[in-house]
Order: structure tokens, then C-alpha cells, then sequence
């Protein structure tokens, strides 16, 4: 067969036939794999290489994310911590705003106390008294405390108050009051009567005059603490039976955490929720005079109930007196000067500490120069 000549129906179709190597074509083949197989060895490297990227990406990331996550529970514990901080700051500002709204309450429930030992105080000073005049501003001093007889511990507090009227008295314009450190000056100035000051190269006749003060009032105020009894106010309304609520105050004042102990008698008035715990030891309330509140659980529901001593108040020794000072004199005479009142008085008082003058020690001055002073007087202690 003759390799070399296409067959004749194609020649006649005008096609032409290249002459082929039998021997080439495996060899194009393999060459064209080669660089196909090189081209996807290039590409698996490229790969891998994105791969290895991609796998230090996420390492990093996981980084970050790690140390973010730190970073947000770092934040949240700040946060709690803030909140926390913040919550207790607030309970503490309650607190002592709570402790300041009691201390405040406690102050005016003694405020109103006094007033009513005094609005007593003064009724009975109307019983006592027919003097029919407004009551002038009265002095209270504590003296002592008392102890009772026959050595007898009844573990009460007993005190006593010393009261006494201010007197008043009207100075009127170029007077002096001169009281002495010794009577007996004063009683010789007004033997005398009449006598010349000199006031800065001046001179200036005068009278010595004694003087009466208006009547005063003095009494003595006995003041007794229980030792076995508190008050208890503001008692909650409570739909139970009166002797149910006994019970209950019983039992919360009984060995309390305050102190007390065992007690003896529960007085209640429902009306007035107010009640009165009697002790059966003397000295019990002894532990509740630092505690003016006390808590109260009814139902498990907590109140906080103000309690006080129980006190009791007598009045005794109520004299009238005459408020004359034998130590101080009236001085009248002296004319208006340029010099300023309190130059005039340092004067007076240089003129009549001499003994020469026929003066002393003085104790107190007082020189009205212009208009009217009054000046209260108190009884000598």
C-alpha cells in the first residue's frame, strides 16, 4: 500500500492531506502534559501558599478575638465593679441620710418635751401664784444629783434643777449701774448720797441712789428617770385584739438585743399608740439610753418604734423674792459728754475704784448715754 498518495476521492474533492509522522504525535502530546502538569504544579503551590496565608490570618485573628474577649470581661468586671461601688455608695448616702432624718426627729421630739414641761411648769406656777403678770425669762441650772435615803439603790435617776426669774430693770439715759465686789462699798457710797465725779478734767455732781427691782420667782424642779420604765410611741395600727399587741411588745422587749429582760407590765393605749414597758430587774433601761429606736417585727413585717425614758416631774420650794442687789447702785447726774460711751464708762469706772474716792473692786458697769437699756438681773447662787 502506498502511504504517500492520498486516496483519489478526496484529491477530487479538492481536499489536501498533510503528510504525518506517525512518531511525532506521542511526543506533542507528552510536552502539552508536561506544561499542563507544570501549569497545576504552579497552581497547587500557589494554593498551598494561599492556604498558609490564610491559615496565619486566622491564627491572627483568633488573636485578636482572644485578647478582645480579655478586653470585654475586663470591661464587664469594671462595669459590675462601678455598679457595685455605685450602689453602695448610695446605700451609705441613705443611710446617713436616714441617721440625720432620726437624729433630727429625736431633737424635735425633745424640743417638744421641754416645751411641755414647760407649758406644765408654767400652769402650775399659775396655781401657785396669784400675781397676775406676764412670767419673765426664767434661768434653769442644773444643781445635783440626789440620792435617796437610807442608802435605798431604787436604780432611778434623780435630778434637780435650779429655776429662777430674770429680773428686769430700766436704765434710763446718762444712769450708771455700778455693782462692787464688796457690799459693804456700795452700802457706803449710799450713806453718802451725793457725790463728784471727775470725768476727764471735768466734775460732775451726782446721787447715788439704792434701787428696787420688780418681784422674782424661784423653784426647784425634780426630774426623775425610771430605771424599770420606757416609753414606746408610734406603735402600727394592726387589725388584731389589744391583748394580742401586749403580748407582742412583751415578747420584743423581752431579753432584747438592746438589753431589758424580763417584764413585769405592758400598758397599751391603742387610741394614742403609745404603750409604757415596766421591767422587772431595776436598772433594765439602763441599756436603752442610747437607743431611740427600736425594732418592732410584727407578721414579718419590721417597724421601728422611737422609745425614751420614762419620766416624771416635780415641782417644790416655790418662794417669791425681792431682787435687790446689795452689791450695785443707781448713779444718776452726769451730763452728756463728746466722748463716746464707752470712754465715759472707762472713766467711771477708774473714778470709783479708787479708795480715795471712797470706792472698790468693781465688778460689773453699765452707763446708758443715750435712749433707755434694760438690764436683767439674776439671783446670786
Amino acid at each position: 500500500m502506498d502511504f504517500t498518495s492520498p486516496p483519489q476521492s478526496l484529491k477530487d474533492n479538492g481536499y489536501t492531506m498533510a503528510p504525518t509522522d506517525p512518531f511525532d504525535s506521542p511526543k506533542d502530546e507528552m510536552e502539552s502534559l508536561v506544561e499542563e502538569l507544570k501549569k497545576w504544579k504552579k497552581r497547587v503551590e500557589e494554593a498551598e501558599k494561599a492556604k498558609a496565608d490564610l491559615l496565619l490570618c486566622k491564627s491572627s485573628a483568633m488573636e485578636e478575638c482572644a485578647k478582645a474577649e480579655d478586653a470585654l470581661i475586663k470591661l464587664k468586671n469594671l462595669q459590675e465593679k462601678q455598679h457595685k461601688e455605685a450602689i453602695m455608695s448610695r446605700d451609705t448616702h441613705e443611710k446617713e441620710l436616714y441617721v440625720l432624718n432620726q437624729e433630727n426627729t429625736e431633737l424635735k421630739r425633745q424640743i417638744e418635751k421641754l416645751e411641755e414641761d414647760l407649758a406644765e411648769c408654767s400652769l402650775m406656777l399659775s396655781r401657785y401664784s396669784q400675781i397676775n403678770k406676764e412670767v419673765a425669762e426664767m434661768k434653769m441650772k442644773f444643781t445635783h444629783m440626789e440620792d435617796m435615803k437610807d442608802n435605798y439603790q431604787d436604780m432611778n435617776t434623780h435630778c434637780v434643777f435650779g429655776v429662777t426669774t430674770k429680773i428686769p430693770f430700766r436704765l434710763d439715759e446718762n444712769q450708771v449701774l455700778l455693782t462692787f465686789e464688796d457690799k459693804e462699798v456700795a452700802q457706803r457710797l449710799i450713806e453718802i448720797g451725793k457725790h463728784t465725779v471727775n470725768l476727764d478734767n471735768k466734775t460732775a455732781d451726782t446721787r447715788v441712789m439704792p434701787f428696787t427691782l420688780e418681784m422674782g420667782i424661784k423653784f426647784k424642779l425634780y426630774v426623775t428617770i425610771s430605771g424599770k420604765k420606757i416609753n414606746v410611741s408610734e406603735v402600727p395600727e394592726l387589725s388584731i385584739p389589744e391583748d394580742w399587741m401586749r403580748d407582742k411588745l412583751e415578747l420584743n422587749f423581752y431579753k432584747s438585743e438592746q438589753g431589758g429582760g424580763e417584764v413585769e407590765n405592758v400598758t397599751y393605749d391603742k387610741r394614742s399608740r403609745t404603750a409604757v414597758i415596766t421591767f422587772l430587774r431595776p436598772g433594765a433601761t439602763n441599756s436603752f439610753v442610747r437607743c431611740t429606736e427600736y425594732p418592732f417585727v410584727v407578721n414579718g413585717t419590721w417597724y421601728s418604734l422611737p422609745i425614751s425614758p420614762d419620766t416624771s416631774v416635780k415641782l417644790e420650794n416655790f418662794q417669791l423674792y425681792c431682787g435687790i442687789s446689795k452689791k450695785t447702785i443707781l448713779l444718776e447726774g452726769i451730763k452728756e459728754m463728746e466722748d463716746d460711751e464707752e470712754s465715759v464708762q472707762d472713766m467711771i469706772e477708774i473714778h470709783f475704784q479708787k479708795p480715795s474716792n471712797n470706792g472698790g473692786e468693781i465688778e460689773k458697769i453699765k452707763y446708758a448715754s443715750k435712749g433707755v437699756t434694760w438690764v436683767c438681773f439674776e439671783e446670786d447662787t
